[in-house]
């Protein structure tokens, strides 16, 4: 079945005569059928749009921007990516999802927002532990806006000679200033650790300066989000630049049955989802980790011909994620 943002799109195109829109959404259609190996439904569709017309290849919400470069390396300083993962496959807290939700309609709704002389959030700071979602949620964010994901990579950034990091920060921003990305700075508190720490030198304090500086006179066509996992050593000046804050914290007992739900979606068991074993195994555990243990089950599930997954197989699955 369709994503709702699919729906939407198609919906919405077509009730406002927009063939350009209209064409955009249906490709996205098709690719979606595809990925999920529904592939007549896709040739069908196909067909359908083009006729006997050759597929165009490309259009341009599939446009990818050449990305800066770093003068040292010659390395990409941006990595950037068509995003595949919908709405639908978050599993968070409700106001985390919630504040996630109403960024998203602020930019679906941008024009009703700018008319009353306001913008939709241009700068959002996910913190919280390690593999709680936050990666994943900016991948979503990207595909529900139909933008590319652009992923800042922090190891091409961080030059190794005396202001150059300062010059690539100045590259990346004024590349995003210019194109509609959603941008990710992953591990973002290796840019903007608390200057006050004296066992940081003089050459890491003048990067948060110029982080600071930057993120203050932005004013580009793309969201820029920054993520981290230790928010406690943020400098403090730093979470006035942003417009959201959303915490991603561990899931609670409901959070984990419908993480699970989703997970196992597709996958005989023969275990009930509230049993209480099953929620001894992944209690406390990130959404990462859970998807990875069940991953391991899965495929021993199928490599040994076992037509059920079991509790005992997730069980040893776990097992072998702790002595990792």
């Amino acid at each position: 079945m369709a994503s709702g943002k699919l729906l939407r799109l198609l919906v919405q195109s077509g009730a406002s005569g927009d063939p350009i829109a209209f064409k955009s959404a249906t490709e996205q259609l098709i690719q979606e059928e595809r990925a999920k190996q529904h592939n007549l439904l896709a040739n069908d569709l196909e067909r359908i749009l083009y006729g006997d017309r050759a597929k165009p290849s490309s259009t341009l919400h599939n446009i990818i921007p050449e990305a800066p470069t770093d003068k040292e390396s010659g390395v990409a300083l941006i990595d950037i990516k068509q995003a595949n993962r919908s709405i639908d496959e978050l599993v968070l807290e409700s106001s985390t999802f919630e504040v996630i939700e109403n960024v998203l309609e602020e930019y679906r709704r941008e024009d009703v927002l700018r008319s009353y002389g306001m913008m939709p959030a241009e700068k959002v700071l996910f913190f919280g532990p390690p593999g709680c979602g936050k990666t994943l949620a900016a991948e979503v964010m990207a595909y529900e806006l139909n933008r590319p994901l652009a992923i800042v990579r922090l190891d091409s950034l961080v030059s190794s000679f005396l202001g150059e990091t300062a010059s690539n920060l100045r590259k990346i921003f004024d590349f995003i200033a210019k194109h509609k990305l959603v941008v990710l700075f992953d591990e973002f508190d290796a840019l903007g650790k608390e200057r006050n720490d004296g066992s940081e030198h003089g050459e890491l304090r003048r990067i948060v300066n110029a982080v600071l500086q930057m993120m203050d006179s932005y004013d580009g066509k793309s969201m820029i989000i920054a993520a981290t996992n230790h928010d406690q050593i943020l400098d403090s000046a730093i979470w006035r630049r942003f417009d959201e804050l959303v915490e991603f914290p561990v899931l609670n007992k409901k959070q984990l049955q419908n993480l699970l739900q989703l997970k196992l979606r597709g996958v005989r068991h023969d275990f009930d989802l509230e049993l209480s074993d099953l929620h001894n195994i992944f209690d406390g555990k990130s959404p990462a980790i859970i998807e990875r243990i069940i991953r391991r089950a899965v495929k021993r599930m199928i490599l040994n011909q076992k037509e059920f997954l079991t509790v005992r197989m997730l069980k040893h699955a776990f097992e072998l994620e702790n002595r990792i």
